[in-house]
């Protein structure tokens, strides 16, 4: 039979594990990498409408085609630039460079963020913008056509190709490293130290089992040094059978002695006890054919007991490995949740900044037009006191507009900000209770503004904590998440209370909802990996885990959970000032 090697067949299956999640990684940055420098070349396209959207609408609109053969000519001459299409009002091609593809018709009616960003695919590796010739006279405005830039593939791997290999180059180096690490350990930790043992255990010899005991080849505590043990206790158990067994012999030949004895005495009775010392004979041999029988079955029992013992010590050994095997899936899983949950933020605030950024760029772009023609007026010297009157407060306007969107987009990042560099780091630092909580609260704005539920937190404002404030983040994150997910399944207006307070060096946070609560059960089990009652909505199990681990293992805190069906749940938690 052959023999499989152990630390082959599990580093076989680890450097497999690793390079199958390298090559997902550098696919995924690769992909990234793509992306990104497709986005920059989108904004870029951008920024080409920006400078020469204004000249094309004039030439257009003066019919001046000459000038727009002109203007396309130059931007064609654009690297980045493969291709340019310049329509009318009427969708009629006035000139068309480079590689166009087929056409993509501009609906000047699309809303928002489409009528300002008409990105699209033209082709497998063409792609572009498209972008309304807007003329506005006497405070009117007209479309005159469209404009359309095209870039390619080509473009965005010139960018990246450098990068591209870096990127495999350093998971072929990362690769090959951790081979030789891994193999030089697992030849070290277990290929050497079974070997030796194996080479002692075909040396055993029952003729003096003393001497066939294992040396300590180990000098930690681990599997193989409980088999030296095991295997020595049972050569400890074989020498006192075999000292039994020598008893019994010098038991034997001391009873023929006695025997003899007896003979010498009776010899004048030899007659008449032939019969019974026949007899007796008999039963002695009997006596001494079971020993033998017994002597074999010890035998065969301490082999039956070894080979168990060999058993036991694999199987136990295997259980430990899946047991490391499950903790360490555990942990993955545990991060992932908490990166997905900072995620979700990051989506939520993205999408809500868009409002006042699209806001602040459309009063720029109209308070810019404002400018161009009051500096028009003024070139003219038509401009009149009314107009003067008129461009102030429309500057005004716009100018308050553009500061109160952009102060608001600014709060918001810096909320969002704090909070998501606390939570990817495990520093220390000293917070101020009632203010951080104020932050993590306003990150969680864009997921709230979509109900209709309500926070209120009562906390001292002169509260200042030394704390891994990334922690605090994710707990109060995760509960308020689990309160609108779960807690407030059907409800409407749901109501959050936070109260906190801070007594001998130690932060007291309760946290209440009035949502549906839960039942006897699921409290039981509230704290418990995997545990949901979601699971066929997607739900991982895992929220309420991550807050216990944070606040035990994290905070070196406590915390419990009450709750009454359709009462609300309530979180206490408590954790010393780590300074």
């Amino acid at each position: 039979m052959k023999v499989t090697s152990i630390s082959r067949k599990l580093l076989s299956r680890v450097l497999s594990l690793y390079f199958v999640l390298t090559l997902i990684v550098t696919g995924v940055q690769i992909f990234a990498e793509y992306f990104n420098a497709k986005s920059l070349i989108n904004e870029e396209l951008l920024q080409l409408e920006k400078t020469f959207s204004g000249s094309l609408t004039r030439a257009v609109w003066e019919l001046n085609t000459q000038q727009a053969i002109d203007i396309a000519q130059g931007l064609v001459a654009i690297p980045l630039i493969k291709g340019i299409k310049v329509t009318d009002e009427n969708n009629q091609v006035i000139t068309q460079l480079g590689e166009v593809g087929e056409d993509q018709p501009f609906n000047y009616e699309e809303s928002g963020k489409e009528q300002l960003q008409n990105m699209h695919s033209v082709s497998g590796r063409l792609f572009g913008h498209t972008f309304p010739l807007i003329f506005e006279f006497s405070g009117r405005t007209t479309q005159v056509g469209s404009v359309t830039l095209l870039s390619s593939n080509e473009v965005i791997f010139n960018r990246i190709e450098v990068g591209l290999y870096f990127l495999i180059g350093n998971a072929m180096v990362k690769t090959g490293a951790l081979i030789f690490l891994f193999s030089l350990a697992f030849r070290k930790l277990l290929t050497e130290p079974l070997n030796e043992l194996t080479d002692q255990i075909n040396q055993l010899d029952l003729e003096d089992p003393e001497a066939s005991k294992f040396h300590s080849v180990q000098y930690e505590k681990n599997e193989l040094h409980i088999l030296e043990d095991a295997y020595n206790n049972l050569i400890d158990e074989l020498i006192q059978f075999k000292e039994k067994l020598a008893h019994a012999q010098v038991d034997l030949v001391n009873a023929n002695n006695r025997l003899d004895e007896q003979n010498l005495l009776l010899e004048q009775e030899v007659a008449k006890k032939t019969s019974s010392l026949s007899t007796t004979m008999l039963k002695m041999e009997m006596q001494q054919r079971e020993l033998l029988t017994q002597q074999e079955q010890l035998k065969a029992e301490n082999n039956r007991r070894k080979q168990t013992e060999l058993t036991l010590t694999q199987t136990n050994s295997d259980l430990k490995a899946s047991v490391q095997e499950l903790d360490k899936a555990q942990a993955r899983l545990l991060d992932a949740e908490k990166m997905a949950v900072l995620g979700s933020l990051s989506a939520e605030v993205s999408h809500e900044i868009n409002t006042p950024i699209g806001v602040s760029i459309t009063s720029t772009s109209y308070l810019s037009d404002l400018l161009n023609k009051i500096t028009e007026d003024i070139e003219k010297q038509s401009i009149t006191k009314r107009g003067m009157e008129e461009f102030i407060a429309n500057a005004h306007q716009s100018v308050n507009l553009l500061i109160n969107n952009l102060t608001r987009a600014s709060d918001l990042i810096s909320s969002y900000k704090q909070v998501a560099v606390d939570q990817t780091s495990d520093k220390i630092r000293i917070v101020n209770v009632a203010k951080y909580i104020d932050e993590i609260i306003q990150s969680l704005h864009p997921k709230l503004k979509k109900t209709s539920h309500t926070i209120r937190v009562n906390c001292p404002d002169n509260i200042e904590i030394h704390v891994h404030a990334g922690a605090v983040a994710q707990i109060i994150t995760n509960l308020v998440i689990n309160s609108i997910i779960h807690g407030f399944e059907g409800i409407n207006r749901g109501e959050i209370k936070i109260d906190v307070s801070y007594q001998n060096e130690r932060l007291h946070l309760k946290y209440q909802d009035n949502g549906i609560g839960v039942d006897e059960k699921t409290l039981a089990n509230i704290f418990d990996p995997f545990y949901t009652t979601k699971a066929s909505e997607g739900g991982s199990g895992l929220g309420t885990h991550i807050i216990h681990s944070l606040v035990v293992d994290t905070l070196n805190g406590e915390i419990s959970a009450a709750s009454t069906p359709n009462e609300g749940l309530t979180f206490d938690i408590a954790f010393d000032n780590m300074k």
